[in-house]
């Protein structure tokens, strides 16, 4: 069984301006680690640190609100693994699998 990955603290390039954001929650959808949640009809970050900066949600953020460097970083980690390429990642199991 493969468990959960887990990331460094403090490194995701992700960045959610509060002002700009308009709470249409696009972001909740298609972010496949719940890193955001919607309260008061706004969204804010629930788990920054989850995220693997695939970029999902500020390519389908309508006001903008969302930045971050897509490819780098724990995603660009886990592809390259997947890829069987080796190099430097952010990303561990804690299964105790691998």
């Amino acid at each position: 069984m493969i468990g959960r990955l887990v990331y460094l603290k403090d490194v995701v390039t992700l960045h959610l301006d509060a002002e700009k954001c308009v709470g249409c929650g696009f972001c909740t959808v298609v972010c496949p680690h719940g890193v955001f949640v919607r309260e008061n009809g706004k969204t804010r970050l629930a788990d920054r640190d989850a995220c693997m900066e695939c970029g999902a949600c500020a390519r389908n953020c309508p006001s903008n609100a969302i930045s971050v460097q897509s490819g780098v970083g724990c995603a660009q980690a886990v592809l390259n693994t997947m890829m069987g390429r080796s190099g430097d990642g952010c990303c561990s199991l804690d299964s105790g699998c691998c």
